[in-house]
Protein backbone atom coordinates (compact mmCIF):
# COMPACT_ATOMS: atom_id res chain seq x y z
CA UNK A 1 0.00 0.00 0.00
CA UNK A 2 1.29 3.15 -0.72
CA UNK A 3 2.21 6.03 1.41
CA UNK A 4 3.85 9.62 0.26
CA UNK A 5 5.69 11.47 2.23
CA UNK A 6 6.90 15.33 1.32
CA UNK A 7 9.47 16.29 3.69
CA UNK A 8 12.57 18.77 4.06
CA UNK A 9 13.78 22.00 5.57
CA UNK A 10 11.38 23.98 8.10
CA UNK A 11 9.59 26.82 5.82
CA UNK A 12 10.28 25.62 1.85
CA UNK A 13 6.17 25.00 1.65
CA UNK A 14 5.62 21.56 2.51
CA UNK A 15 2.41 21.88 3.74
CA UNK A 16 0.86 24.19 1.42
CA UNK A 17 2.38 21.55 -1.53
CA UNK A 18 1.26 18.49 0.55
CA UNK A 19 -2.41 20.47 0.73
CA UNK A 20 -2.48 20.80 -3.04
CA UNK A 21 -1.10 17.20 -3.54
CA UNK A 22 -3.99 15.58 -1.12
CA UNK A 23 -6.59 17.07 -3.23
CA UNK A 24 -4.99 16.16 -6.18
CA UNK A 25 -4.66 12.28 -4.99
CA UNK A 26 -7.55 12.19 -2.74
CA UNK A 27 -5.75 12.11 0.04
CA UNK A 28 -5.35 13.34 3.94
CA UNK A 29 -2.33 14.40 5.60
CA UNK A 30 -0.61 13.25 8.38
CA UNK A 31 1.91 16.04 10.26
CA UNK A 32 4.97 14.85 11.16
CA UNK A 33 6.36 17.70 13.19
CA UNK A 34 7.64 17.37 16.72
CA UNK A 35 5.96 20.47 17.58
CA UNK A 36 2.52 20.96 16.12
CA UNK A 37 1.38 17.66 18.10
CA UNK A 38 1.20 19.82 21.30
CA UNK A 39 -2.34 21.62 22.02
CA UNK A 40 -1.76 25.23 22.35
CA UNK A 41 1.70 25.69 20.83
CA UNK A 42 0.07 27.00 17.92
CA UNK A 43 2.19 29.65 16.25
CA UNK A 44 5.59 28.94 16.81
CA UNK A 45 4.96 25.39 14.94
CA UNK A 46 3.62 27.44 12.08
CA UNK A 47 0.27 24.83 12.64
CA UNK A 48 -1.97 24.61 9.10
CA UNK A 49 -4.32 27.49 9.18
CA UNK A 50 -8.49 27.17 8.79
CA UNK A 51 -8.23 27.13 5.15
CA UNK A 52 -6.31 24.65 4.62
CA UNK A 53 -7.70 22.41 7.36
CA UNK A 54 -11.35 23.04 5.39
CA UNK A 55 -9.52 22.09 1.76
CA UNK A 56 -8.28 18.46 3.25
CA UNK A 57 -8.19 16.22 6.32
CA UNK A 58 -4.93 16.92 8.73
CA UNK A 59 -3.75 14.40 11.15
CA UNK A 60 -1.67 14.16 14.50
CA UNK A 61 -2.07 18.12 15.51
CA UNK A 62 -3.04 18.29 18.69
CA UNK A 63 -2.83 15.27 20.20
CA UNK A 64 -0.84 16.14 23.04
CA UNK A 65 -0.88 18.34 25.91
CA UNK A 66 2.32 20.70 26.55
CA UNK A 67 3.33 18.84 29.69
CA UNK A 68 3.62 15.78 27.63
CA UNK A 69 6.91 14.28 26.76
CA UNK A 70 5.93 12.78 23.44
CA UNK A 71 8.27 10.39 21.95
CA UNK A 72 8.77 9.13 18.35
CA UNK A 73 7.23 5.63 19.57
CA UNK A 74 4.14 7.64 20.17
CA UNK A 75 4.28 9.33 17.27
CA UNK A 76 4.59 6.50 14.99
CA UNK A 77 2.04 4.17 16.49
CA UNK A 78 -0.69 6.80 15.94
CA UNK A 79 0.79 7.40 12.45
CA UNK A 80 0.25 3.98 11.56
CA UNK A 81 -2.88 4.18 13.44
CA UNK A 82 -3.83 7.42 10.75
CA UNK A 83 -2.26 5.12 8.19
CA UNK A 84 -4.80 2.54 8.68
CA UNK A 85 -8.21 5.26 9.15
CA UNK A 86 -7.12 6.78 5.92
CA UNK A 87 -6.62 3.62 4.05
CA UNK A 88 -10.21 2.43 5.65
CA UNK A 89 -11.57 5.28 3.84
CA UNK A 90 -10.22 4.59 0.32
CA UNK A 91 -7.84 7.79 0.69
CA UNK A 92 -4.27 7.82 -0.01
CA UNK A 93 -2.11 8.98 3.39
CA UNK A 94 0.55 11.86 2.93
CA UNK A 95 3.13 11.92 5.56
CA UNK A 96 4.26 16.11 5.72
CA UNK A 97 6.94 17.15 8.15
CA UNK A 98 10.41 18.14 8.49
CA UNK A 99 11.17 15.91 12.05
CA UNK A 100 13.41 13.54 10.93
CA UNK A 101 13.08 10.35 13.24
CA UNK A 102 9.23 10.85 13.37
CA UNK A 103 9.55 10.69 9.22
CA UNK A 104 12.28 7.87 9.85
CA UNK A 105 9.89 5.96 12.68
CA UNK A 106 7.46 4.62 9.47
CA UNK A 107 9.00 5.22 6.14
CA UNK A 108 11.66 2.55 7.10
CA UNK A 109 12.49 -0.11 9.66
CA UNK A 110 14.93 1.38 12.57
CA UNK A 111 17.89 -0.56 14.75
CA UNK A 112 17.19 1.63 17.66
CA UNK A 113 15.49 0.55 20.88
CA UNK A 114 11.36 0.86 21.18
CA UNK A 115 11.66 2.06 24.45
CA UNK A 116 9.25 5.30 25.72
CA UNK A 117 10.66 7.71 27.95
CA UNK A 118 10.24 6.34 31.58
CA UNK A 119 9.01 9.57 33.88
CA UNK A 120 10.28 8.61 37.22
CA UNK A 121 13.07 7.13 35.82
CA UNK A 122 13.99 10.38 33.88
CA UNK A 123 13.24 12.49 37.01
CA UNK A 124 15.41 10.61 39.14
CA UNK A 125 18.39 10.80 36.65
CA UNK A 126 17.93 14.78 35.83
CA UNK A 127 18.23 14.60 40.19
CA UNK A 128 21.33 13.02 39.76
CA UNK A 129 22.47 15.57 37.30
CA UNK A 130 21.67 18.28 39.72
CA UNK A 131 23.36 17.11 42.46
CA UNK A 132 26.55 15.25 40.93
CA UNK A 133 26.70 16.98 37.69
CA UNK A 134 26.32 14.70 33.68
CA UNK A 135 30.21 14.01 33.76
CA UNK A 136 29.43 11.69 36.75
CA UNK A 137 26.71 10.23 34.92
CA UNK A 138 29.01 10.31 31.41
CA UNK A 139 31.29 7.89 33.29
CA UNK A 140 29.05 5.45 34.81
CA UNK A 141 27.41 5.34 31.20
CA UNK A 142 31.06 4.47 29.96
CA UNK A 143 31.41 1.24 32.44
CA UNK A 144 28.50 -0.09 31.00
CA UNK A 145 28.03 1.55 27.43
CA UNK A 146 31.81 2.49 25.96
CA UNK A 147 30.69 2.72 22.09
CA UNK A 148 27.56 5.27 23.45
CA UNK A 149 29.70 7.22 25.67
CA UNK A 150 32.71 7.64 22.91
CA UNK A 151 29.91 9.28 21.24
CA UNK A 152 28.34 11.21 23.41
CA UNK A 153 29.64 14.80 24.85
CA UNK A 154 30.00 14.74 28.72
CA UNK A 155 28.04 17.24 28.90
CA UNK A 156 25.26 16.07 27.02
CA UNK A 157 23.49 15.59 29.59
CA UNK A 158 19.99 14.92 27.22
CA UNK A 159 21.38 11.84 25.71
CA UNK A 160 23.08 10.23 28.36
CA UNK A 161 19.95 9.94 30.30
CA UNK A 162 18.46 8.49 27.23
CA UNK A 163 21.42 5.77 27.17
CA UNK A 164 21.18 5.07 30.67
CA UNK A 165 17.08 5.03 30.60
CA UNK A 166 17.65 2.36 27.92
CA UNK A 167 20.13 0.14 29.78
CA UNK A 168 17.44 0.54 32.74
CA UNK A 169 14.72 -0.46 30.97
CA UNK A 170 15.98 -3.05 28.65
CA UNK A 171 19.32 -4.26 30.54
CA UNK A 172 20.96 -3.68 27.21
CA UNK A 173 23.52 -1.33 26.29
CA UNK A 174 22.08 1.11 23.95
CA UNK A 175 24.72 0.86 21.52
CA UNK A 176 23.37 -2.96 21.27
CA UNK A 177 20.52 -2.04 18.82
CA UNK A 178 22.77 -0.66 16.27
CA UNK A 179 23.00 -2.38 13.26
CA UNK A 180 24.94 -1.27 10.14
CA UNK A 181 22.14 0.28 8.33
CA UNK A 182 21.96 3.37 10.74
CA UNK A 183 20.24 6.00 11.37
CA UNK A 184 18.79 5.47 7.48
CA UNK A 185 17.42 1.89 8.66
CA UNK A 186 15.55 -0.53 6.21
CA UNK A 187 12.97 1.56 3.82
CA UNK A 188 9.84 -0.09 4.08
CA UNK A 189 7.84 -1.11 0.59
CA UNK A 190 5.25 0.89 -0.27
CA UNK A 191 6.78 4.15 0.80
CA UNK A 192 7.87 7.36 -2.18
CA UNK A 193 9.46 10.04 -0.18
CA UNK A 194 9.73 13.56 -2.03
CA UNK A 195 11.90 16.62 -0.53
CA UNK A 196 11.30 19.91 -1.10
CA UNK A 197 14.25 22.13 -2.05
CA UNK A 198 15.09 26.09 -2.55
CA UNK A 199 17.67 28.19 -2.91
CA UNK A 200 19.71 28.90 0.07
CA UNK A 201 19.02 32.30 -0.17
CA UNK A 202 15.43 32.39 -0.83
CA UNK A 203 14.93 29.89 1.95
CA UNK A 204 17.09 31.90 4.53
CA UNK A 205 15.00 35.06 3.64
CA UNK A 206 11.30 33.08 3.92
CA UNK A 207 12.72 31.89 7.32
CA UNK A 208 13.40 35.23 8.80
CA UNK A 209 10.21 36.53 6.96
CA UNK A 210 8.19 33.64 8.86
CA UNK A 211 9.78 34.69 11.95
CA UNK A 212 8.12 38.10 11.62
CA UNK A 213 5.22 37.00 10.80
CA UNK A 214 4.96 34.36 13.90
CA UNK A 215 5.65 37.53 16.22
CA UNK A 216 3.49 39.91 14.77
CA UNK A 217 0.93 37.39 14.71
CA UNK A 218 1.21 37.12 18.65
CA UNK A 219 3.30 34.41 19.33
CA UNK A 220 4.94 36.20 22.34
CA UNK A 221 1.88 36.27 24.06
CA UNK A 222 1.25 32.53 23.59
CA UNK A 223 4.32 31.84 24.98
CA UNK A 224 3.58 34.20 28.06
CA UNK A 225 0.13 32.39 28.20
CA UNK A 226 1.15 29.13 28.52
CA UNK A 227 3.90 29.98 31.08
CA UNK A 228 1.14 31.68 32.98
CA UNK A 229 -1.19 28.65 32.72
CA UNK A 230 1.41 26.90 34.93
CA UNK A 231 3.52 25.25 32.37
CA UNK A 232 6.80 24.40 33.65
CA UNK A 233 9.86 26.35 31.29
CA UNK A 234 11.30 22.54 31.63
CA UNK A 235 8.48 20.94 29.72
CA UNK A 236 9.92 19.21 26.46
CA UNK A 237 7.24 21.42 24.66
CA UNK A 238 8.39 24.68 25.71
CA UNK A 239 12.50 23.32 24.95
CA UNK A 240 11.42 23.15 21.13
CA UNK A 241 13.17 25.79 18.23
CA UNK A 242 11.25 29.45 19.00
CA UNK A 243 9.45 28.66 22.16
CA UNK A 244 13.22 28.41 24.29
CA UNK A 245 13.87 31.68 22.84
CA UNK A 246 10.92 33.14 24.29
CA UNK A 247 10.76 31.77 27.32
CA UNK A 248 14.72 33.35 27.77
CA UNK A 249 13.29 36.55 26.93
CA UNK A 250 10.36 36.92 29.31
CA UNK A 251 12.87 35.65 32.02
CA UNK A 252 15.54 38.22 31.59
CA UNK A 253 18.04 36.58 30.20
CA UNK A 254 18.36 37.99 26.75
CA UNK A 255 16.83 41.69 25.08
CA UNK A 256 14.15 41.80 22.53
CA UNK A 257 16.14 42.76 19.59
CA UNK A 258 18.86 39.66 20.19
CA UNK A 259 16.30 37.28 20.98
CA UNK A 260 14.70 37.77 17.67
CA UNK A 261 18.13 37.37 15.72
CA UNK A 262 18.88 34.45 17.52
CA UNK A 263 15.52 33.16 16.55
CA UNK A 264 16.53 33.60 12.93
CA UNK A 265 19.90 32.29 13.00
CA UNK A 266 18.69 29.68 14.96
CA UNK A 267 15.98 28.52 12.40
CA UNK A 268 18.38 28.80 9.71
CA UNK A 269 20.65 26.37 11.21
CA UNK A 270 17.84 23.61 11.77
CA UNK A 271 17.10 24.16 8.32
CA UNK A 272 20.43 23.41 7.67
CA UNK A 273 20.33 20.11 9.69
CA UNK A 274 17.05 19.28 8.32
CA UNK A 275 18.20 19.09 4.87
CA UNK A 276 21.53 17.30 6.05
CA UNK A 277 19.13 14.82 7.45
CA UNK A 278 17.73 14.24 4.23
CA UNK A 279 19.92 14.81 1.56
CA UNK A 280 21.29 11.66 3.24
CA UNK A 281 18.64 9.23 3.07
CA UNK A 282 19.01 7.90 -0.47
CA UNK A 283 15.25 7.01 -0.87
CA UNK A 284 14.40 10.92 -0.63
CA UNK A 285 13.52 12.47 -4.16
CA UNK A 286 14.36 15.46 -4.52
CA UNK A 287 12.59 18.23 -6.23
CA UNK A 288 12.95 22.10 -6.55
CA UNK A 289 10.88 24.68 -5.97
CA UNK A 290 11.22 27.94 -7.79
CA UNK A 291 11.11 31.22 -6.78
CA UNK A 292 8.00 32.32 -7.46
CA UNK A 293 6.31 28.74 -8.42
CA UNK A 294 3.06 27.91 -6.60
CA UNK A 295 2.54 24.85 -4.39
CA UNK A 296 -0.13 23.47 -6.84
CA UNK A 297 2.75 23.63 -9.96
CA UNK A 298 5.60 21.74 -7.51
CA UNK A 299 2.26 19.33 -6.44
CA UNK A 300 1.34 18.77 -10.25
CA UNK A 301 4.65 17.59 -10.53
CA UNK A 302 5.16 15.24 -8.18
CA UNK A 303 1.69 14.07 -9.15
CA UNK A 304 2.67 13.13 -12.68
CA UNK A 305 6.22 11.23 -11.22
CA UNK A 306 3.81 9.17 -8.78
CA UNK A 307 0.92 8.25 -11.33
CA UNK A 308 3.75 7.78 -13.90
CA UNK A 309 5.63 5.40 -11.48
CA UNK A 310 3.04 3.53 -10.96
CA UNK A 311 1.91 3.15 -14.53
CA UNK A 312 5.00 1.73 -15.33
Amino acid sequence: MLLLGIVGPTGVGKTAVGVSLAELLGGELVSADAVAVYRKLDIGSAKPGVEERERVPFHLIDVADPEEDFSMTDFSRLAEESFGQIRGRGKLPILVGGTGLYVRSVTATLSIPNVPPQPELRARLWAEVELLGSPALHARLAEIDSISAEKILPGDAKRILRALEVYEVTKRPASSFHTAEGVHGVPKPGVRLFGLERERESLYRRIDDRVDEMLAQGFLDEVRGLLASGLSPEAKSLKSLGYRHLVQFLHGVVGWDDTVELLKRDTRRFAKRQLTWFRGDPAVCWTHVGENETAEAVARRIEKEVTTNDRA
